[in-house]
């Protein structure tokens, strides 16, 4: 996955050689255990087998360009299964009203294993939400860039008059961009235990916490400084943890712990 320049933070951390599941292996010969899994694009880990096939093979037909493929036909019915009712829009990158839409708070990210009862629960009350899902991405000012979902509540919405006629037509994508995604959306829809972790120390931790948890995802009760984040996310660091590089992003908990880096993590959660 591809870091944006836009987040300093992640110019500070050592280079990164390889990544295994939800663990770092860096230059330096670290290991960390990583919080931020690019915003939730690595919500699966870093290395799922199905979606890395994907990769593999639409990559291996030389299929990079971003021409007319079935594997965007594909990508919409999975986005169909996962959000029925609504009409979908794909991006490289997020249009201008779009951003401006997220700026103002009327569109909303909505975000998978939220809710460990109904792990794809839709409740965001908006009409568009902009899902973030497993996909090739990046991000500037909070949006995913490289593939970027708006999911309308109906098709009118873009119909002449409608609520956002003024939204551009979806875009060509990379066939490589859409298998991927479209097989981390069936890998996900089928996965509904990552909703639920079993992080019995954490769990306990939290109740006195300053973090407050929403399913897998983590966020400060308190909103913090510029300065007071990078502070704690060099902290996390030297005990062996990635922290998102803006405080804008939330924690998420990865899909595994061992006792002692569960252990690790409990005292760099009390360390706020």
């Amino acid at each position: 996955m591809t870091a944006n320049s836009g987040y300093p933070l992640l110019k500070q951390m050592p280079v990164v050689l390889r990544a295994r599941g939800f663990r770092l292996y860096t230059q330096d010969g670290r290991r960390l255990i990583d919080l931020w899994l690019n915003g939730g694009a690595a919500i699966l880990g870093h290395t799922p087998p199905n979606v890395l096939r994907e990769i593999k093979n639409t990559g291996g037909r030389g299929l990079y360009a971003p021409f007319p493929h079935f594997t965007e036909g594909r990508y919409l019915k999975a986005l169909s299964k996962l959000f029925p009712g609504r009409s979908f829009r794909l991006y490289a990158a997020p249009p201008p009203e779009l951003s401006v839409l997220f700026n103002t708070g009327e569109a909303k990210l909505w975000r998978p294993f939220s809710n460990p009862e109904s792990p794809f629960a839709v409740t965001e009350n908006a009409p568009v939400i902009i899902p973030i899902l497993p996909g090739v991405q990046f991000w500037r000012g909070g949006l995913p860039l490289g593939l970027c979902v708006l999911a309308a509540e109906s098709a009118r919405c873009f119909d002449s008059g409608g609520q956002f006629a003024q939204f551009p037509e979806s875009e060509n994508l990379s066939p490589v961009l859409l298998a991927a995604a479209a097989r981390g959306l069936y890998d996900i829809m089928a996965a509904p235990d990552r909703a639920n972790p079993q992080f019995p120390r954490i769990e306990k931790a939290l109740e006195k916490s300053p973090w407050q948890r929403t399913g897998i995802y983590l966020h400060l009760k308190e909103k913090p400084e510029a300065g007071d984040w990078s502070s704690l996310f060099h902290k996390f660091m030297e005990a062996g943890f990635l922290l998102p590089p803006s405080p804008s992003f939330p924690l998420i908990l990865p899909g595994e712990l061992s006792p002692g880096e569960e252990a690790k993590l409990v005292m760099a959660l009390g360390e706020v």
